[in-house]
């Protein structure tokens, strides 16, 4: 093993540009494996080459290096993209990261002058441009795909806004309750998840680029003109907090999780709704799977994973959160593990709010199941409670002897021992509240009518209504 390792020492990855000079030997090749970040940071190549455009016209602009260079160095940048694209030229896992990657391949095309692109940055600002970038086009997607999602919801709440149900407190039956409005509390929970990403946006949309390794640069750099080139709103105002931030990494990562978290409960209730014990809805084959053995057996997979990936992006935060905990300012190798939460996290948000929002529009639910478990006469209790309570006996009298009763005589006895009374259907209990946010069938038509208002006002249109429009423009 010792001699194994003798001879790994001596195979060393050629050095690239920006170790020519300093570095006497080369860099060990374990060492270059365990340093590099290609195969992580590779998703970032858009992002690099976009910053690297704006940067390249404001160092013309500024006549920092010539306009000939300067327009050289475009047209290489922009071919590259495009070789990119086309899968003409792949990037190499033995260059470090996609930077110098994508400074290679400019090299290639352009030669030396692609040196010059480097001037006045350094890649502790360009690193965390691309990143601001990325989270800034991710997190209008991930906005994108909830409101989706809750186009979705408030559909499926006014298709079964006449459902009754029972409503749950410690996973036991607790009060009538219309399934529309049961689903407008998702609804909610997923706008609060929109409003929230959109509050991370305004503090992920900062320019960075000008900051340099740490101090910022000699050169008369025009920050606020890359800046409105990439379209960020405004230029970080301090260097060396500039190339350390990953505060907008972390919040979209918490955001994530607040999300899968949502995710994960909406699909916890449909596991629990969808078995055979429940059996208030039907859960569509095409997000379902069978057994190896039982043939009887249909699995509600896609929920379950949904609840499962959950624990991933949890684990994501607390894994970017360490990271962070104990760095000196300003930049440290260590944030190079920023990359791998984050963009797991992003995968994980993108494709579960996308698998909810096209498995909810074929779910089946049952609606005499439904009634029959909400027409459980315990479920009346409160209600009587508060007709005892509107002829002038207190109510904490008024529900002690509704508890007596029950355990008395089980939900017989709320017909008996004094308190013969008319129990209500639970249809009249739903009825009976009626104020804002309550469960009567024209609250939950207000909730769904500020539901469609809130689309409406952020732009949201339909895929089906996005197809009727441009049939009709063929026409």
């Amino acid at each position: 093993m010792a001699t194994d390792r003798k001879k790994e020492k001596t195979q060393h990855v050629k050095p690239t540009g920006i170790r020519k000079g300093r570095f006497a030997k080369d860099m060990d090749q374990l060492f270059a494996k365990y340093n590099a970040s290609i195969s992580v940071d590779k998703r970032l190549y858009e992002e690099d080459i976009a910053g690297s455009l704006a940067h390249v016209r404001m160092l013309r602009k500024q006549e920092i290096i010539p306009a000939r260079d300067a327009r050289i160095i475009e047209k290489g940048l922009q071919e590259v993209k495009r070789d990119l694209e086309e899968g003409k030229i792949g990037l190499r896992e033995d260059l470090e990261d996609v930077h110098i990657n994508i400074e290679e391949a400019l090299r290639e095309k352009v030669g030396d002058v692609a040196g010059k692109l480097h001037t006045a940055r350094s890649r502790n600002d360009q690193v965390v441009l691309d990143l601001r970038l990325y989270v800034k086009k991710k997190i209008a997607l991930v906005r994108k795909d909830l409101l989706n999602l809750l186009y979705v919801l408030t559909d499926k709440a006014e298709d079964t806004k006449r459902i009754i149900l029972p409503g749950y407190t410690h996973l036991q039956r607790a009060q009538p309750v219309r399934l529309g409005h049961h689903l407008m509390a998702y609804f909610l929970m997923f706008r609060r998840d929109w409003e929230r990403l959109g509050d991370a946006l305004k503090r992920c949309d900062e320019m960075p680029l000008g900051s340099a390794a740490l101090a910022g640069t000699t050169f008369p750099i025009d920050r606020e003109h890359v800046a409105k080139e990439l379209g960020f709103s405004s230029v970080s105002s301090n260097t060396m907090d500039a190339v350390s931030d990953r505060d907008f990494a972390v919040e979209f990562i918490f955001c994530a999780g607040m999300v899968m978290m949502h995710l994960s409960r909406l699909a916890e209730e449909l596991i629990l709704w969808s078995s055979s014990e429940f059996g208030y809805c039907r859960l569509p084959d095409s997000f379902c799977s069978g057994s190896s053995i039982m043939p009887q057996k249909k699995n509600p997979d896609a929920c379950e994973l949904i609840r499962g990936k959950t624990g991933r992006v949890y684990g994501n935060l607390m894994a970017i959160l360490t990271t962070l905990k104990a760095l000196p300012l300003t930049y440290n190798k260590d944030l190079q593990e920023d990359k791998e939460p984050l963009f797991d996290s992003v995968d994980t948000i993108e494709s579960s709010v996308k698998i909810m929002a096209a498995m909810l529009p074929d779910i089946e639910f049952d609606p005499e199941r439904m009634l029959a478990a909400a027409s459980d006469r315990s479920l009346a209790a409160t209600d009587l409670a508060d007709r005892l309570v509107r002829s002038g006996v207190p109510f904490r009298d008024a529900h002690s002897r509704l508890g007596a009763a029950i355990r008395e005589g089980g939900t017989n006895g709320l017909g008996e021992g004094g308190l013969e009374m008319h129990i209500p259907s639970p249809e009249e209990m739903v009825e009976a509240r009626r104020h804002r946010g309550g469960t009567a069938l024209r609250s939950v038509e207000d909730q769904i009518g500020h539901a469609r208002s809130f689309l409406k006002d952020n732009g949201f249109v339909s895929a089906a209504t996005r197809r009727s429009k441009g049939r009709q423009s063929k026409i």
